[in-house]
């Protein structure tokens, strides 16, 4: 069975389609060489592991990326998270079978494809004085519950926190929608992603064809330039279609 555990055993990187086995060479976790263990249709991309936990460390992440950095410069292999473990060959096998045809059609809809990544910020030194600048109802709130010198009761703050969450997550939806409505232009997909700070607008994952980054990294300018100075765009990629992955490669009874 598949498992996050503490055991000797073959650590999993991706799954890519052909049935040959290969050799990659020592790019895996401690140096270890990564081959791929097929069956039917497509293969997994493994290496083996000592009888050791396997903990987030960078350089074991790090080593995890450069496999699917590698794999990325000639397929598109389907990523597995970071951590997963098989018993070994007849159980990695196994989870081919059991899941050729799920495999076979997730490799199929990414074929020829790269995740490229968008993340938007507002660029300015405190989110709640430019929405206070921005928005005459926040202002508003803001100049009647703080103005004249008196001191704010406790409802009243939570009354212009309301005020700010609810335009915060409004002009999120309309930027990002704006953002999207360009770079459909250039990709197949786009997923949005949890926000992780105030100051963050968006955070996209765009699954974008291959041989189209040019033309994807072209409609990403062409999204800024309807922002002005406020707003700070960063892209990255390309990396393996992570956010366009669904696998669950656990074996069922």
């Amino acid at each position: 069975m598949v498992k996050k555990r503490d055991a000797q055993g073959m650590y999993l990187y991706a799954v890519v389609s052909g049935s040959g086995d290969r050799n990659y060479g020592p790019l895996g976790i401690d140096g270890s060489d990564v081959y791929t263990v097929s069956n039917g249709k497509v293969g997994m991309v493994v290496s083996n592991i000592p009888d050791m936990k396997l903990r987030p460390e960078r350089r074991h992440l790090a080593a995890h990326q450069d496999v699917l950095k590698q794999l990325m410069t000639e397929t598109t292999p389907l990523p597995i998270s970071f951590g997963m473990i098989a018993d070994d060959m007849k159980a990695i096998r196994k989870i081919l079978s059991r899941h050729q045809a799920t495999i076979l059609e997730q490799l199929e809809r990414v074929a020829g494809k790269v995740e490229m990544g968008l993340r938007v910020t507002w660029d300015v030194p405190n989110i709640f004085e430019y929405f206070v600048l921005t928005h005459a109802e926040l202002r508003a709130a803001r100049d009647h519950f703080f103005g004249m010198h008196r001191v704010p009761t406790q409802e009243e703050k939570i009354e212009v926190g309301r005020i700010f969450d609810r335009i915060l997550k409004e002009d999120r939806d309309l930027h990002t929608e704006k953002v999207e409505n360009v770079l459909y232009k250039r990709a197949e997909e786009i997923q949005r992603n949890p926000i992780r700070s105030e100051q963050e607008v968006m955070h996209l994952a765009c699954l974008v064809d291959r041989l189209s980054q040019t033309h994807f990294e072209a409609a990403i300018f062409e999204a800024a330039a309807l922002f002005d100075n406020n707003f700070a765009f960063d892209y990255n990629g390309p990396w393996a279609p992570h956010h366009f992955v669904s696998l669950d490669l656990k074996l069922r009874p």
